[in-house]
């Protein structure tokens, strides 16, 4: 299996609270593999410490067979999209100021910037109308257009989403769920979503990996949990979302 991201005994405390026992996993080069799990699992802690936000207190990161370290996070970090919840925009730069903040500050050409954005304009199906438009002025769904246009802006090797889409309302969340889904097929990047939402993972990941205190209880497909549990709180967290768990 040809994997773009590794953890190798990654562990994270902070304090006395352990956000990651040590950890294996594995993410696999062109494939969406999605975390999920209640809130404080580690989920968003894995985000963190792939994207050098936080430091792992033991074990390694690696993107691409190099281990991620502060003397190459920066540069690792233009191979990658991040995407948060609620898309984390500059509220006083316009929605074309936040997609092409990181190529303007790299000085590329204004020309390949602009079709940039007219490609990724197309992609993620924003009108270009809203492009001259402040985040305040933009509906939910459109700031997180923007905010995946800005991660995919430098066309990544890695694309990281943090619950891109937890603060939408669901006839919104359902567009940007299949929107996403075209994209991820189109584009073949490998990438890392973070949700609470099991259809979601479903819907959108290769490969769910649920996750419980820290720890992975379970790897594989949506069949996989549901009829072959690792153990008992795989059954109750699929229990919790029975609409899922009874297809």
């Amino acid at each position: 299996m040809d994997d773009l991201v590794r953890l190798a005994g990654v562990s994270k405390r902070f304090g006395s609270n352990v956000a990651l026992a040590p950890t294996e996993l594995a993410f696999e080069r062109g494939k969406t593999t999605v975390l999920i799990g209640p809130s404080g699992c580690g989920k968003s802690t894995v985000l963190r410490l792939i994207v050098g936000l936080l430091q792992p207190d033991s074990g390694t990161v690696s993107i691409d067979g190099e281990t991620v370290g502060e003397n190459n996070i920066a540069m690792l970090r233009r191979r990658m999209g991040y995407v948060i919840q609620e898309g984390g925009l500059f509220p006083h730069l316009t929605a074309r100021d936040n997609v092409l903040l990181m190529a303007r500050h790299l000085r590329q050409p204004e020309t390949d910037n602009e079709s940039r954005l007219a490609e990724l304009a197309a992609l993620t199906r924003f009108p270009v109308e809203g492009l001259s438009r402040y985040p305040g002025e933009l509906s939910g769904g459109q700031r997180q257009r923007v905010s995946l246009m800005r991660a995919l802006a430098l066309s990544p090797q890695l694309l990281l989403l943090d619950e891109p889409l937890g603060a939408l309302d669901p006839m919104v969340r359902a567009a940007l769920q299949r929107d996403l889904k075209e994209i991820f097929e189109r584009l073949g990047q490998t990438t890392i979503l973070v949700t609470h939402d099991l259809a979601e993972a479903a819907f959108l990941g290769h490969k769910i990996v649920l996750m419980n205190d820290g720890r992975v209880v379970q790897e594989g497909g949506l069949s996989d949990l549901r009829e072959r549990p690792a153990n008992a709180f795989v059954t109750e967290f699929l229990n919790a979302q029975r609409g899922v768990a009874m297809r």
